[in-house]
């Protein structure tokens, strides 16, 4: 099924905008999974078999599984997401982004070994080196526009003349760009940070209808309800919410993943009390 069709019936399936990332760090792992030969499988599978009916997507994160050296178990969570939970749509968090032949093999990497439904990406080498991700009308091409970092306004809100003049924040120019150049197959997202709600709201007025991951809720301190009033669509979906530390490691016993519910259960609640 293509990526917008999964992902628009998860938000009506599970009356849901809640993205949980998966990203694993045995630290914080209970202390009856530290140690074991596939800890980091078991606890991303106990995390998503708690959540399923509650999120409209999940989001594993490549770095915290390539450093594990846990490649093996990614591709078996997804391969279980989809077989356990056929419709919730699985993006991987990779950020690639690269000029030619390697474009091509990261967008293999992506869709073919790891059979993510999305990938997130960095445009700023320009649209040959997202061109083998847009080229997968089934697939979404989720593209990095403002970042919920602190140091995001450091180069995205610089002012920048465009090829028609017109002097926008880069931010602006990306979200522009990818609306009305890069999007003919319609599977085009945007990443906007939660910790910046006004840059979220112009992004907002320039795409349209356009999905935003907007990570950045939970942990570094995003604010739910300005992101909902100023990133939700008219009908009160357009966002796929992002939380990881904030549900993964919500608990410390043996009944983590409950208390990873409960945590998902919360944020999805509070979601919807701002929807309209």
């Amino acid at each position: 099924m293509h990526f917008m069709q999964s992902l628009h019936q998860a938000w009506q399936r599970n009356d849901s905008l809640v993205c949980v990332g998966l990203d694993p760090e045995p630290a914080k792992f209970p202390s009856h999974l530290r140690g074991t030969p596939d800890a980091v499988f078991d606890f991303c599978r106990a995390i998503v078999d708690a959540t399923a009916d509650l999120v409209c997507a999940y989001k594993p994160q490549i770095a915290h599984f390539a450093a594990l050296r846990a490649e093996d178990a990614l591709e078996r969570l997804i391969a279980h997401i989809h077989t356990a939970y056929p419709g919730i749509p699985v993006i991987l968090d990779a950020k690639r982004g690269d000029i030619g032949s390697t474009a091509q093999h990261y967008a293999t990497e992506a869709f073919e070994r790891y059979k993510a439904d999305a990938v997130t990406l960095n445009p700023y080498l320009g649209r040959d080196s997202i061109q083998p991700f847009l080229d997968r009308a089934d697939k979404g091409v989720i593209l990095l526009c403002h970042t919920s970092n602190p140091g995001a306004a450091d180069l995205q809100d610089l002012s920048v003349e465009g090829t028609d003049g017109r002097r926008l924040p880069l931010y602006q120019h990306v979200a522009r760009t990818i609306a009305n150049e890069w999007n003919a197959n319609g599977n085009c997202a945007l990443v906007t940070g939660a910790t910046w709600p006004e840059q979220l709201a112009q992004v907002r007025a320039l795409v349209g209808d356009m999905p935003l991951l907007v990570p950045g809720i939970g942990a570094q301190g995003g604010d739910v309800e300005a992101v909902l009033r100023h990133g939700r669509t008219r009908n009160g979906t357009g966002l796929m919410i992002s939380s990881s530390r904030a549900i993964l490691y919500a608990g410390t016993g043996e009944d983590f993943a409950q208390a990873a519910r409960r945590a998902t259960r919360d944020l999805r609640g509070q979601i919807n009390r701002h929807r309209g």
